[in-house]
């Protein structure tokens, strides 16, 4: 998979390569910065968002456009991959077009006649996509894929025309459950349709695509899946009836309810203040608040704001509905309310709409989670939750880790130190040794007079090692205060070397303060 996922990644089984796909280039949230891939849900909640399978693409970040940038990683794909030892299905998701509106200026150069900043902007984002597009098109021919590939071209809602989109002339926007917002722009194109340069007005739902795609691809589904989806293979190709004969567009149990909106209204079938649509061959229901309902047209040639649009239709006749009933095929545009006319239809899609919330799965909408702040994820979005489960295999995973790292580390340093014995024992000539030692805590500090110019802690500490022994092997009394480290005590102590490395020791000098070490008496 190559794009936004724009699916959930509270946990990490939720990510893309946990759900299905080998791999995945692309961003986690529905929307970002195009060139920065960064995204702010809020003040103090900002983070990047840019993965390279289950882990940030820091290094695969060059700065480059979206759209560019992930047209660049699939033709990549293409290109080390080959087709006829394998298939291969490759699900693109653009960015684009989205807000927030950024396009690369050669591409905004093109719509210097169209005033209305938002409309060029979503113009130009459109002319990027196109050319992406195509030469992804041309790929397929160049490494030998096109003769045996279809390409779905498809998108998840309807425009946005505040930030530049339109749906003129359907009525309502993306995020309502009219046809402006649940209506999208597709096409299929491939060598292995049948039937080319047609129109396929039957019920398509993008639940469909995946029985489709498998069954093209030769793929086996077992029956027992009861998918949602049905395979419209025949439909898109070969023009023949759609197996799908409803949609339900939704049922939304949690958004505002409809204030006019009842059992009695819905003849004891349905709530009617619960937001939900369905359709069923020609028609289409609609209950409780399907969203913004006017129609807009498309803001190409005038800056001016939508309210004082002359032919901006505001919609007042019906905002104490808490039902509509429409004939989609004889009315696409959803200006004619059929539900008082035809009651016996309503009531059957109402029923129709009762049978599937009893399928439903309960709502679960949590409240926000502080944990999932990307400054407490090294300033990425990604998974932050863990169950009980999880976090003791991942407390394990760390702890074994850990534990390996402190045993690694120990292992080194005993072999480093026993070199370094071996390399001071042979390098420490007899003679005369005046030594100082105090002793803080547990760290002991050595001043030396003999070649311990550049001489490293790690070393300085072997030879106060190797005089302790060697004083313990001779027998001799040790100074006073040298048994005592662990008590703060401070030893001044002098001492001889004699052959072959055994240290004398001589009376202790009178008392002294303790030794401070200066940078000269180490200096490198």
């Amino acid at each position: 998979m190559v794009g936004k996922w724009h699916l959930g990644f509270y946990k990490r089984g939720c990510l893309p390569t946990q759900r299905g796909f080998d791999t995945f280039f692309g961003s986690l949230l529905g929307s970002g910065d195009y060139y920065s891939h960064y995204k702010c849900e809020g003040p103090g909640m900002c983070g990047y968002d840019l993965y390279e399978g289950e882990e940030a693409a820091w290094e695969q970040d060059r700065g480059l456009y979206s759209t560019v940038m992930l047209t660049r990683k699939a033709i990549g794909i293409l290109a080390n991959h080959n087709p006829r030892r394998q298939p291969l299905f490759l699900y693109l998701a653009y960015q684009a077009v989205h807000s927030p509106l950024q396009v690369p200026a050669r591409y905004l150069e093109r719509y210097k006649g169209i005033p209305n900043l938002h409309r060029r902007k979503y113009a130009a984002m459109v002319s990027c996509l196109d050319e992406a597009v195509h030469n992804l098109t041309l790929a397929l021919k160049r490494y030998g894929y096109y003769d045996n590939t279809v390409i779905v071209y498809s998108s998840d809602n309807g425009g946005q025309p505040l930030a530049g989109g339109s749906n003129w002339p359907l009525r309502g926007s993306k995020a309502t459950y009219w046809e402006g917002g649940i209506r999208a722009v597709g096409f299929v194109h491939s060598p292995l349709l049948v039937n080319k340069g047609t129109k396929c007005r039957s019920l398509v739902h993008i639940t469909d695509w995946f029985p489709t795609l498998v069954t093209l691809g030769e793929g086996t589904l077992d029956e027992d899946l009861s998918l949602d989806g049905y395979d419209v293979w025949e439909a898109i190709s070969e023009g023949r009836p759609s197996p799908r004969k409803d949609i339900l567009h939704n049922i939304d149990p949690i958004y505002i309810k409809a204030k006019n909106g009842s059992w009695k209204a819905g003849y004891g079938l349905w709530n009617t203040a619960i937001r939900a649509a369905l359709r069923v061959g020609h028609w289409k229901l609609l209950t409780g608040v399907p969203g913004y309902s006017d129609w807009v047209p498309p803001q190409t040639f005038s800056n001016q704001r939508l309210t004082n649009r002359w032919h901006n239709e505001r919609v007042y006749w019906d905002r104490g509905n808490s039902i509509w009933l429409f004939n989609i095929t004889a009315d696409p545009y959803e200006r004619v309310d059929l539900s008082q006319r035809y009651p016996h239809i309503v009531k059957k899609m109402l029923i129709r709409l009762a049978q599937y919330n009893k399928t439903a799965v309960p709502v679960r909408y949590p409240a926000k989670d502080l944990r999932s702040n990307p400054q407490y994820n090294g300033g990425v979005w990604g998974p932050w939750y863990k169950d009980e489960r999880e976090e003791q295999e991942e407390d394990e995973k760390y702890n074994n880790l850990f534990t390996n790292h402190l045993l690694k580390r120990r292992w080194k340093k005993k072999s480093k130190n026993r070199k370094l014995k071996r390399k001071m024992m042979s390098g420490l000539a007899p003679g005369h040794l005046e030594c100082q030692i105090g002793a803080m805590g547990t760290r002991i500090h050595l001043a030396l007079d003999h070649k311990t110019q550049g001489m490293p802690s790690t070393r300085r500490r072997i030879i106060e090692d190797q005089i302790l022994m060697s004083l313990r092997r001779a027998e001799s009394p040790l100074p006073e205060g040298l048994d005592m480290i662990h008590k703060h005590s401070v030893v001044h102590l002098s001492a001889v070397v004699s052959p072959p490395g055994l240290l004398s020791p001589l009376p202790p000098p009178p008392p002294m303060k303790p030794l401070v070490l200066r940078h000269s008496s180490f200096a490198t």
